[in-house]
C-alpha cells in the first residue's frame, strides 16, 4: 500500500469521525502538510467520495457519500492486508536477526527507533535470551513507548549494551552518521535487513 492510498484512507476516516474539520487540522492531525491535505480533499470530492457544503463563518462540512464508504472500506481491507504482510516479513527478518546476534554472543540490545517495527522486533525479542537495555529515538525521547520511557540517542554513550538493533523507519543514512557522531562503532549497530 503506498502513502497515496494510506493519506486517502485517513482523510476519509477522518471525515467519517468529524465531517467539520478544517483543512488545517486534517493537516495537524495526519502529520502531513495543509497542500497536501488541499489536494487530497480537492482530488477525493471529485471522485465523488464525499460532497462538500459551505456552513456559517467561512468553514466547510464534508459528507461522506456512499462511493466514499465503499472507497473508505476498500482501502481500510488494503491496509489490512499490507499490514499483515508487513509483520510477517519483519517477525521473519527480525528472528533471523536476533538468532544470528544470540549465536555471536550477544545479550545486551538497544532498540535505535521507538516505532512499529520497535513493537514488532520487542515481540520476538521476548522469545530470545536476549535483554533490551532501552529503545532510544531522536524524535520520541521522553515518550513512553513498550511500558518503557524513550531515551534521547545520545545516552547511548553512557549505556552498556552489545549492539544497537535499528528498528527506525527513518533514513539509514540519517541514523548512521547520528551513531558516527556519538562515536559508536559500526560493528555494535545492527540492521535489519
Amino acid at each position: 500500500m503506498d502513502n497515496h492510498n494510506i493519506h486517502s484512507l485517513r482523510i476519509l476516516e477522518e471525515i467519517e469521525r468529524d465531517d467539520t474539520q478544517s483543512q488545517r487540522e486534517l493537516a495537524k492531525k495526519l502529520n502531513i502538510s495543509l497542500g497536501l491535505v488541499n489536494a487530497f480533499v480537492k482530488r477525493l470530492a471529485h471522485k465523488g467520495y464525499f460532497k462538500v457544503t459551505t456552513m456559517p463563518k467561512n468553514r466547510a462540512r464534508y459528507m461522506l457519500t456512499p462511493k466514499g464508504f465503499a472507497e473508505k472500506t476498500r482501502l481500510t481491507y488494503e491496509f489490512i492486508q499490507y499490514s499483515f504482510h508487513f509483520y510477517k516479513r519483519a517477525r521473519g527478518r527480525l528472528k533471523r536477526l536476533l538468532s544470528t546476534l544470540e549465536n555471536d554472543g550477544i545479550q545486551t540490545v538497544v532498540f535505535y527507533g521507538a516505532s512499529d517495527l520497535a513493537e514488532i522486533a520487542y515481540v520476538s525479542i521476548e522469545e530470545t535470551g536476549l535483554e533490551l537495555v532501552a529503545i532510544v529515538d531522536d524524535f520520541k525521547s521522553a515518550e513512553r513507548f513498550l511500558g518503557r520511557t524513550v531515551m534521547h540517542p545520545s545516552i547511548l554513550t553512557r549505556l552498556e549494551y552489545d549492539t544497537i538493533i535499528v528498528t527506525s523507519i527513518s533514513s539509514r543514512d540519517d541514523i548512521y552518521d547520528n551513531l558516527v557522531k556519538l562515536n559508536i562503532p559500526k560493528e555494535k549497530i545492527s540492521w535489519l535487513e
